[in-house]
């Protein structure tokens, strides 16, 4: 039977590169082909999709998650989940997503699974929203399935933010961009990044890295699956809808 899916963006068009002199924003979003895999499989099967952010704003694409240089310089690869972006934006309201606040805790009950992909924009507004973390709680209170890749599991973090309720994922195994990696993207870009893996470990999160999770596995705990990176969207995508058929 179709279920009813909720996806968080961020509304955030930069994130913070702190430098030796001064904090610079960099221009960032929702990483393509982390939300475009497992969107793609969602809706074949029939799935019924919401977008939600923060304010409702126009979500827009990393610009580094468009090159074909991401695509492994897979032009055809890279075109399709262009064209499925478009088509949401045109059929699905993806260019006018729900503000978290405007959903309702009884509307909440409607939903069957959440979905957080990934991009360096979670960074910047997901991890401290409150409205998110009550969201979030929701989903884990019910033990719903729950994907987030790359930068998404950042977004739980916001969790914190609901008051006398902690960190909803202590001790569960996560897995996400990983310090090593992020520290690769500060090299290059020549400046600090918030981190995922060690934030979260802070938080109480067993978080799970390795050379699987660097060539796209996955890890499931409970009712929550999360990828590493972009490679793992495909099999995130695969294993969020097993989960959604039980």
């Amino acid at each position: 039977m179709p279920k009813k899916i909720l996806i968080i963006l961020s509304d955030a068009k930069s994130y913070p590169l702190k430098t030796s002199t001064d904090t610079t924003p960099q221009q960032t979003g929702f990483f393509l082909m982390e939300l475009a895999k497992p969107l793609a499989k969602l809706l074949e099967s029939s799935h019924e999709i919401t977008f939600s952010s923060p304010k409702g704003l126009k979500p827009e694409p990393d610009p580094n998650s468009e090159s074909l240089l991401a695509f492994a310089g897979n032009f055809y690869e890279r075109q399709r989940e262009n064209e499925l972006i478009d088509r949401m934006r045109r059929e699905n309201g993806f260019s006018t997503p729900r503000p978290f606040e405007s959903i309702s805790d009884v509307e909440l009950d409607s939903f069957d699974g959440v979905f957080i992909p990934g991009g360096h924009a979670p960074l910047t507004d997901l991890g401290n929203d409150k409205e998110l973390g009550r969201v979030l709680w929701h989903f884990h209170d019910k033990g719903k399935p729950t994907a987030v890749i790359c930068h998404g599991p950042y977004a739980f973090l916001s969790t914190r933010e609901v008051r006398d309720r902690g960190f909803a994922y202590n001790g569960y195994r996560i897995t996400c961009w990983s310090d090593a990696e992020e520290k690769l993207m500060e090299t290059v870009m020549g400046g600090e990044i918030p981190k995922v893996e060690s934030t979260l470990r802070e938080a109480g999160a067993e978080m799970v890295e390795g050379a699987g999770t660097k060539v796209g596995g996955i890890m499931v705990d409970r009712e929550v699956v999360s990828g590493a990176n972009p490679m793992a969207a495909g099999a995130l995508g695969e294993r969020f809808l097993e989960m959604l058929g039980r």
